[in-house]
Order: structure tokens, then sequence, then C-alpha cells
């Protein structure tokens, strides 16, 4: 787990650029390799310094970290993002110079990484989007209205089949724009399905209910059972108990990809009428009598 930046160098995190600077040189000059020869941890303390001053000393690096936090901007900076705009010109002559960072970083920090501007990735955006059950299944487009810098607009989403609740879809270039004309972020949509009144997602299967009356489940009968596309008529076996399921392979989440198609499942239910008719009563009484 990284050092936060501010604590390793010991500044509030209102510091200013001058507070920054007198610090990072303080500590520098005090755990630098040449007065610390052979002292490993002095080197690494060296280094995370280094790191800290470079990030912090950047406005647009030390406003994203801020934003972010250590995890989030470790996310979007590698290291050698993190010293590419680094400016320790007015450093060098008391504690060392670029060929020592060059050293220490693997070559990763060089001459041109302490002079010139290089452009970097705006900041991502990131948003929560409900959609369908149906269309999570089946995909489609889904327009959304999203806020890009202080204006509303309107944008038309891919929605892949068989996506679910708390996968996220990238929309390259909708963020932030990029510092020094580079690349624009990213829009980042966490997907929520909501919840349908038919059907319901287990993994890549679906289930619905279907209800069919006493006597239907006892002699055997046929239901049409509701599917994505159009209903699909099914036969009941005779004595199928309530609660039992009968699978339509392949009509559940369609294939994608690597990933076969999954089924549907009926789950067969007993419609319990609220109110007899005589008749009707009249049979149930004599069914009773005849042990059902």
């Amino acid at each position: 787990m990284a050092d936060d930046y501010y604590a390793t160098l010991g500044v509030d995190r209102k510091a200013d650029d001058k507070a920054m600077k007198k610090a990072y040189r303080k500590l520098a000059q005090q755990y630098h390799p040449d007065r610390n020869p052979g002292d490993k941890q002095a080197e690494e303390r060296f280094k995370k310094i280094a790191e800290a001053y470079a990030v912090l000393s950047d406005p647009e690096k030390r406003r994203q970290y801020d934003q972010f936090g250590d995890s989030g901007f470790h996310q979007r900076f590698s290291q050698e993002d993190i010293f590419r705009n680094a400016d320790f010109s007015d450093l060098f002559g008391s504690f060392g110079g670029e060929d020592l960072f060059s050293q220490l970083f693997g070559g990763r920090v060089g001459r041109a990484d302490f002079g010139r501007q290089r452009p970097l990735k705006g900041q991502d955006y990131s948003m929560q989007i409900h959609i369908p059950l149906r269309l999570a299944v089946t995909g489609g487009e889904r327009r959304i209205e999203y806020q890009h810098e202080g204006r509303s607009e309107q944008l038309k989403v891919r929605i892949p089949a068989g996506v679910a609740s708390g996968a996220k879809l990238r929309v390259a270039g909708k963020g932030g724009p990029g510092p020094a004309g580079g690349k624009p972020g990213d829009l980042l949509l966490q997907i929520e399905v909501d919840a349908d009144p038919l059907f319901r997602r287990e993994g890549n299967d679906l289930l619905v209910h279907v209800a069919i009356s006493y006597s239907e489940i006892c002699l055997g009968s046929s239901v049409e059972v509701p599917t994505l596309d159009q209903p699909k008529r099914v036969k009941v076996p005779a004595g199928l108990q309530p609660g039992q399921k009968i699978r339509l392979r392949g009509f559940g989440v369609p294939a994608s990809g690597r990933r076969a198609a999954g089924d549907l499942y009926a789950v067969i239910d007993v419609k319990v009428p609220r109110v007899l008719s005589t008749a009707q009563q009249e049979l149930l009484e004599k069914l009773r009598e005849a042990g059902l």
C-alpha cells in the first residue's frame, strides 16, 4: 500500500508550492543516497519523497490525487506518467541530477521528462444507468443523458446482450478534456438491471411462474409459457408437483461469443379459486371422500 503523498513530505493538504518545495529539499537532502551510502531504507525513502513531490508539485496531478485518492490515482497513472512532467530543474544543483533519478527508477525518468510538457489523459467520468431486464438479456441500444463539461448531452449507448447488474461499460472519449492537449477521458457506465414483472434471472437462465388448475396438474395438460419472444406451449405431465420446473432449453439469455444460451424454466403453480360454484364444491367434496 503506497504512502500518503502529503504525509511523505510532511506537509498539510493545503500547502502551497513554496512549502512543498521547501519540504522536498529538506527531506531529499536528508535521505540522498550520497549521504547514506549502502542504506537501502534511505534510498527507498528518497524515491518515495521524489514521487510525492512529482505528483504534488504538478497542479493537474495533485488535483486528480486529491479527487480520487491514492488507489484511484494509481489506477490512472503509471510511474512513468507520474514523473513525466516533473520539474526538478532548480533542485538538482543541491542534491543530485537527472542521472541519479534515471538510475534509481530504472531508466524510466530521463532527460526529456524534466523539461518538456507531455499531454495527459483527461479525467474519466462515471454514472449509473438503469435498464430493463429484457434489454439487459437481449442487448440493444439505450439513449442516455449526462452532464459533460457543464452542459447536458445525449448519447446512444450499445448494451451488450447478457449484461448484468454491476457491469461497467466504457464509452471512449466522453470524459473530461486531456491536459496539455492530451486525449479526453472516458465515460464509465455502471449498469443496474431493474426487476421484470414476469422474468427473474439466475445466471444465464430465466425463470417464469405459470399457474394451472388442480385438475390439470393431476391429470396432465399443456400450458402457454411466456418467453422473451413468442409464447410457447409445453406439456405438463400428470402428477407434476407445485413448484417444480419445466425446462425450455435455449430460451434464456441468448448465446454470445463463447457463452452458450441459457435456459428458461417455467415454475408451475396451482391456481386456488377464492370462490367455488355449488357444482364445484360438490365435486370437490366427492374428491375429498375419495382421498384427493
